[in-house]
């Protein structure tokens, strides 16, 4: 029981250095990373094993060749768990950061959810205070004369549109951030939907003298749902046409692959910072401009509160495709990846 203790003591005064070494190194990197400190913590127990293990094969007074046989044990050990440890480490190290990321990324949904309802609550509250007014005006015979009586009918429907347009762009990125959107995929003329896309987009283009320039041939044929890959394509040159000062262009062109189809839209808007463009297909996004409605015969509204270009993201992603944005020469282009649809 004598020997017992003794060795334990042995055992017990030289791991106790190693570990109040290594206590204090990890006091000086608290700031490191998970995988310095895991590499340290495996380092100071392998260290205070042999150490131990040292300690005691020299108190029981081994010959020279079973204390390194005893040490060369303890060393192939050391390594495999030094390896299997630094393994462990750098997954946890990489799991920790997925985790920090979805962190980042759940507040940022957070804030933009935040973002959207304080936004799409001023563009309800506007054109209601508006229809209130001339609806109470007209109630009350305040205004009576036929002309006046008209554009207050006109200016009525037309805000009605908009704040339609407006929940029904909602209720689609309220499926598409729900899994609900299951688009029925079918070979779809993309020149078909372009030639739609333009003559809805044709009234805004001529209001503000913008060109919407397009190919009339070589158009692809891409595997997509029509009425979404619809709204993708107009929601894109309507933004592009409303950010494209007068007398600019617009153009929009297509092309296929090995395996993809692409369909680019180009302006001349004049760029967009660089700061602003990981965020262009954010919820509620807009930039510094336009936080207000747009006024009628303006465009305002066709893609809703800031919720186009979110709209055309998840929309794209559905389609198992892809969308980005970048700056060229005059202005910016927006590129759609899609899959092709096989050739016969």
């Amino acid at each position: 029981m004598k020997d017992l203790l003794l060795i334990g003591l042995y055992a017990l005064i030289a791991g106790g250095t190693i570990g109040a070494l290594g206590v204090a190194a990890l006091r000086l990197m608290r700031h490191r990373s998970i995988l310095a400190h895991v590499a340290v913590l495996l380092a100071v127990t392998v260290v205070s094993v042999a150490a131990g293990v040292t300690a005691v094969a020299q108190a029981m007074f081994l010959s020279a060749h079973d204390l390194q046989v005893v040490l060369v044990t303890v060393a192939a050990s050391a390594a495999v768990t030094l390896a299997v440890g630094v393994a462990f480490a750098r997954r946890l190290a990489q799991a920790a950061v997925w985790a920090d990321q979805a962190r980042q990324r759940e507040r940022q949904l957070e804030a933009g959810r935040r973002e959207l309802v304080a936004w799409v609550s001023h563009d309800l509250r506007t054109p209601l205070a508006g229809l209130r007014a001339m609806a109470e005006a007209l109630e009350d015979k305040i205004v009576d004369d036929p002309a006046t009586v008209a554009e207050y009918h006109h200016r009525i429907r037309v805000e009605t549109d908009r704040m339609t347009r407006l929940v029904d762009d909602l209720f689609e990125l309220s499926r598409i951030n729900a899994g609900a959107l299951r688009p029925a995929l079918s070979p779809v003329p993309l020149g078909d939907i372009v030639s739609d896309a333009i003559a809805a987009t044709a009234p805004l283009a001529a209001d503000r003298r913008v060109r919407v320039l397009a190919p009339e041939t070589g158009w692809p044929t891409v595997r997509a749902a029509e009425a979404e890959l619809a709204r993708v394509v107009t929601n894109l040159l309507v933004n592009s046409v409303r950010y494209t000062p007068p007398d600019g262009t617009v153009r929009i062109d297509a092309g296929r692959d090995e395996k993809d189809v692409w369909l680019a839209v180009s302006d001349t808007c004049g760029g967009i910072p660089e700061a602003d463009l990981p965020r262009l297909f954010d919820m509620a996004f807009r930039g510094e401009r336009a936080r207000t409605p747009a006024p009628a015969g303006d465009g305002g509204g066709l893609t809703g509160g800031g919720l186009g270009l979110a709209i055309v993201r998840g929309l794209v992603e559905a389609h198992g495709g892809r969308v980005h944005a970048h700056n060229v020469a005059e202005g910016c282009r927006f590129v759609v990846r899609l899959p092709a649809a096989p050739t016969s």
